[in-house]
């Protein structure tokens, strides 16, 4: 279970026992231990240059951050682990940017490596 989660529905349960009068030291004694339990959880990203603003868009250029290091990626766009940003989003990842609309001059053409997509994935750091 997600960390924030289990910090809602503990603090829920406390909420719940200090209306009822009945919260004491060894319940929250016992809810910091669970929370000492909470597996840490790390951010990769996926950074996708692709060829236009649509999800489904080819992926041109490819960078992936994993347990803080930059990802070897082959070189042959072929074996990329994401022809597209919509694949990606089926693998799991998350978009947490889009392409900033105001750098396309024309939305007919693109400059310099295109469009941006950011994504992130949380995993447990353990």
């Amino acid at each position: 279970m997600k960390a924030n989660k289990v910090f809602q529905q503990r603090i829920k349960q406390w909420i719940e026992e200090l209306k009822r009068g009945e919260l004491t030291e060894a319940s929250l004694h016992t809810g910091l231990a669970e929370f000492n339990h909470i597996e840490p959880q790390r951010q990769d990203l996926l950074y996708l240059q692709t060829s236009g603003t649509s999800l489904t868009s080819g992926v041109h250029g490819i960078l992936l951050v994993e347990n803080g290091q930059i990802s070897e990626i082959p070189s042959n766009p072929d074996d990329w682990p994401y022809q597209s940003v919509l694949e990606a989003i089926r693998g799991g990842w998350h978009v947490i940017q889009f392409p900033n609309m105001a750098l396309l001059m024309d939305e007919s053409r693109t400059y310099g490596l295109g469009c941006e997509f950011i994504l992130e994935k949380s995993t447990n750091a353990l």
